[in-house]
């Protein structure tokens, strides 16, 4: 089975939205499961992971209700307050949501420190408790809060977002692979292989910028922990839905075919436990 692992739908939105920049121009029109389900079909996929863009409750409705409607999404990663007081009560109100499978905040908006507030600790835990996946999305400076947020809590689910979104443009490694390979030393944090395109050179990137970086979590977290996603339409910015796959399909074609088919699929079907 071949799942894209990370994507994203919205109804575009110029207040809402307004991360979506002027610069950023074919972004700014509404993306929906009807764009995507031709892409995924062409290039053989069986399903894919929505993942929650705008931080409310009603983004998460509203990737549910399409999850109800189109059978190919297979699983939503959605949005909660991890901080609130009554955070059982509102996973206790998504309890009957089968495809409503984890939680995700922007963390790379935030501080480091965020991460190790009390209350965003608590929520975490309580996350775990009710079987609840967590994405992480984060910048390389981040890391160390990751890991120290990985060495409280093993009962959580986790997966890293876009490899940690290192900076692929300017060819930064060293820092960012000494502390990815921390965080890939606990056994309960997977790591997407997603959001590559847009850390490099948008316009004059090439295969090869990207590949050191591929190496890194490939070594670090192998074959078993990674899992593809497309960052569709986000990847727009830099290659199309199928330029930017064959960058990964590519690096990975010298593996085996269970390999490939664990990091194309498979890991995310047992990670995200998708039907």
């Amino acid at each position: 089975m071949r799942i894209d692992a990370h994507q994203h739908f919205w109804g575009f939105n110029t207040q809402r939205d307004a991360w979506i920049t002027d610069d950023m121009a074919v972004l700014r029109r509404d993306f929906l499961p009807a764009d995507l389900q031709p892409l995924l079909k062409t290039n053989g996929f069986d399903g894919c992971v929505a993942v929650q863009a705008d931080q409310s409750e009603e983004e998460t409705l509203f990737l549910l209700d399409h999850a109800a409607r189109y059978e190919f999404i297979s699983g939503v990663v959605g949005w909660v307050d991890l901080c609130a007081q009554d955070l059982e009560a509102w996973l206790e109100k998504w309890s009957d949501e089968g495809k409503l499978k984890g939680f995700r905040h922007i963390l790379q908006a935030e501080e480091p420190a965020f991460m190790l507030e009390p209350h965003f600790l608590r929520g975490l835990n309580i996350l775990g408790k009710s079987g609840y996946t967590y994405d992480i999305l984060v910048y390389p400076h981040h890391l160390k809060a990751v890991e120290k947020i990985l060495g409280l809590l093993d009962n959580q689910s986790f997966v890293i977002d876009h490899i940690g979104k290192p900076n692929i443009k300017s060819g930064q490694i060293k820092d960012w692979e000494r502390d990815i390979r921390k965080v890939a030393q606990f056994p309960n944090v997977y790591c997407k292989v997603s959001g590559l395109v847009t850390e490099a050179s948008l316009s004059d990137w090439k295969p090869e910028d990207i590949h050191p970086y591929l190496e890194v979590v490939l070594s670090a977290f192998g074959s078993e922990r990674l899992m593809y996603g497309s960052d569709w339409p986000v990847c727009l910015l830099a290659a199309s839905y199928k330029r930017q796959l064959e960058v990964v399909e590519s690096f990975f074609s010298r593996l085996s075919a269970v390999e490939q088919n664990q990091i194309m699929g498979l890991n995310a079907v047992d990670f995200y436990q998708l039907v």
